[in-house]
């Protein structure tokens, strides 16, 4: 093992002017909670990028692990020696000897941050450079995209070495930009639109909506654990489990068939501000897709945003479907969704459901009935549900190589 930390590169955090710091301190605390199972961990934050020290055994478990955090870009181990001519050349081969050469292409790049280092930056690279093609002569130069870039910098402290590139979750970091509340069905979408709002640095707590004998306690644990997965990316979250069954009732009773979805949606919207107040977030994420569903176009999306002037957050609003099954897959919560446990939309989902259903209509078929008393209720009686899931450490480097 020659890596003796790993260099994490910010991305766009890098664009933010003033409040760099505070972003910075955000995705710092994010790493450590991402890492509280390493003992041997340190971290140093610098304006552009961040260092990770640790025991050579829990730098490699560390790197499956930070690729998930949202707020890096991409992260390299790095391997450390003194700044002589004499040991970078000893490193360089060192770090070449952990990649696979035969047939490939390489080049060097160098980053000369320590002016008194007595070679230029391109005589370096011709130095090194020779010395990788005499110690592996199965390599080939190549300038413009080579498959390993063996990076040298040259600092006042010492030379540091990389070969690998890992691809971090990009974005910025969760919790630099406010809580929402997510409103967590047991389908594929909406943990997709939680994770995307995370990546953009939303701390969320998660809302579900039970109507059970309809809904079974089934589809309740799958709920629970997509907040799990979820989880993973953004520390605990809380889920709000809305007791709904008396309230769908009394919409089907009421409500004309064709627009039922219509009023259930803006039901559960008026419960989800509410709760929304008591946590104290900001915005409501849904996973809706236009045009996906009947209860996903432009007039009904009207008529259900016009119970609340929250912001309604809709991430996926422009992808199709073939587009969020990959988002699920990547954050490992397709197939969890796919169990087939139907929640409450899905049940009382009409045949025809109406596409253009008008706010007039719909605003007078729910007079008939005095709603409030009953959000009142479902918000007092929710369950509240920390969920958390520690995500066992890979073997090393067993998903990135």
């Amino acid at each position: 093992m020659i890596w003796n930390e790993l260099l994490i590169r910010y991305g766009e955090m890098s664009l933010k002017g003033r409040n760099r710091k505070v972003f910075i301190q955000k995705l710092n605390q994010n790493i450590r909670r991402a890492l509280d199972g390493l003992t041997t961990v340190k971290l140093q934050a610098e304006r552009d990028r961040m260092f990770v020290y640790a025991s050579p055994e829990e730098l490699e478990l560390a790197i499956p692990l930070l690729k998930d955090v949202a707020g890096i870009q991409s992260f390299s181990p790095i391997a450390k020696c003194e700044s002589t001519v004499e040991a970078i050349r000893s490193m360089a081969v060192a770090v070449l000897d952990q990649e696979e050469t035969a047939g490939r292409t390489f080049k060097v790049e160098v980053r000369r941050t320590d002016k008194k280092f007595p070679l230029v930056t391109g005589e370096l690279q011709k130095e090194i450079g020779g010395t990788v093609l005499r110690a592996y002569p199965e390599l080939t130069v190549n300038v413009r995209k080579p498959d390993i870039l063996l990076h040298i910098d040259i600092r006042e402290d010492g030379a540091f070495l990389s070969s690998r590139s890992y691809k971090g979750a990009g974005g910025m970091p969760v919790g630099s930009n406010g809580r929402s509340l997510l409103m967590l069905s047991g389908g594929i979408d909406s943990p997709a639109a939680g994770y995307l709002m995370m990546k953009r640095g939303v701390t969320i707590e998660a809302i579900h909506f039970a109507s059970p004998p309809f809904t079974s306690e089934k589809a309740q644990e799958k709920v629970v654990e997509l907040a799990k997965k979820l989880s993973l990316y953004g520390g605990t979250v809380n889920l709000h489990i809305i007791p709904f069954t008396d309230i769908q009732q009394a919409i089907v009773k009421q409500v004309p068939e064709n627009v039922s979805i219509t009023s259930t949606r803006r039901l559960m919207l008026r419960i989800a501000d509410q709760v929304r107040k008591e946590i104290g977030a900001l915005a409501i994420i849904t996973g809706e897709s236009l045009g996906q569903v009947a209860s996903q176009t432009l007039e009904s999306f009207t008529a259900i945003n016009a119970v609340t002037s929250t912001p309604i957050l809709r991430p996926l609003i422009a992808t199709d479907k073939l587009e969020i099954i990959d988002i699920a897959k990547k954050i490992g919560t397709y197939e969890t969704s796919i169990q087939p446990y139907e929640d409450c939309c899905t049940i009382f989902t009409p045949a025809s459901p109406k596409t253009k259903p008008r706010l007039d209509k719909v605003e007078y078929y729910e007079s008939f009935i005095d709603f409030e008393p009953m959000i009142a209720e479902a918000v007092r009686d929710r369950q509240i549900i920390e969920c958390s899931l520690e995500e066992e450490p890979e073997a090393p480097f067993s998903s990135l190589l």
